[in-house]
């Protein structure tokens, strides 16, 4: 317990350094915050028009796509920071200090948590202000939220450890090249049974094609309603999906900074 105790006493201090180097840029996060609202308004006023959603409107069924595609959006901000640590030798002071080194990187992901809760809660009240509403009730929408916050906890350490591993900041930009690709072939913007049977079969399987047809389904939004086992079972895998992602990524995490040269 005592071990325990100061383990999280350590992963709070991180967060907290965390924390201080945003307040000191905060233009660096608002930016970050509103970005995806950025991608709303544009995809919402490009191809509103033009899609036919059976049951409601456009907006209704992009929303919840847009959040799960917010939650993959800070990947590469957490790539960028700890990959910076590593290359300033800032890493190497926490790894020469008499702390956890599961702390180091939990720190990270606690920072990066309490960032993603605020950008989220400002692009739900975007979608409240532009006429999205939930229809199933609080503890529903609660639900949804809550599959969202675990699908960016576990990439969350996705990100850690690409930071770790990657070889130094400039190495990123391939990161950030490949997050694109990764959030459009998914069910966030339209239905992957439209897309030809290979595409979608890709698309359906993406982690985020998951958390996006459960948040609709909790949400109340718009669905196609395909017949398929994802989206059958589309809660299911957006609890699966982040689990496994959890479950190899945070132990790689942590062994890859323990085993960091100095």
């Amino acid at each position: 317990m005592s071990t325990l105790r100061w383990g999280l006493a350590d992963a709070w201090t991180v967060t907290r350094r965390d924390l201080t180097h945003w307040r000191q840029q905060p233009w660096a996060i608002a930016i970050g915050w509103f970005f995806p609202i950025m991608i709303l308004l544009m995809f919402a006023g490009l191809f509103g028009g033009a899609m036919t959603v059976p049951g409601g409107e456009y907006l209704d069924f992009l929303l919840p796509g847009v959040l799960a595609l917010t939650m993959l959006f800070g990947l590469e901000t957490t790539v960028l920071a700890v990959s910076t640590d590593v290359a300033k030798g800032v890493t190497d002071r926490f790894r020469s200090l008499p702390m956890s080194a599961s702390a180091v990187v939990l720190g990270r992901c606690l920072a990066d948590m309490l960032n993603s809760v605020v950008g989220l809660a400002v692009m739900i009240g975007a979608g409240l202000a532009l006429g999205w509403r939930w229809h199933h009730g609080l503890a529903a929408a609660l639900g949804a939220i809550g599959l969202l916050i675990l699908l960016r906890f576990a990439l969350l350490w996705v990100g850690v450890y690409l930071g770790l591993i990657v070889k130094g900041p400039e190495s990123v930009a391939a990161v950030q090249i490949l997050v694109w690709p990764v959030g459009f072939l998914s069910g966030v913007f339209v239905d992957p049974a439209t897309m030809p049977a290979w595409l979608g079969a890709i698309a359906a399987w993406n982690p985020l094609s998951a958390t996006a047809a459960a948040a609709r389904g909790l949400f109340g939004s718009p669905v196609w309603g395909g017949e398929s086992f994802v989206d059958q079972y589309a809660v299911l895998l957006a609890v699966a999906w982040p689990l496994v992602l959890i479950a190899v990524f945070a132990p790689l995490s942590v062994r890859t900074y323990r085993r960091l040269s100095k």
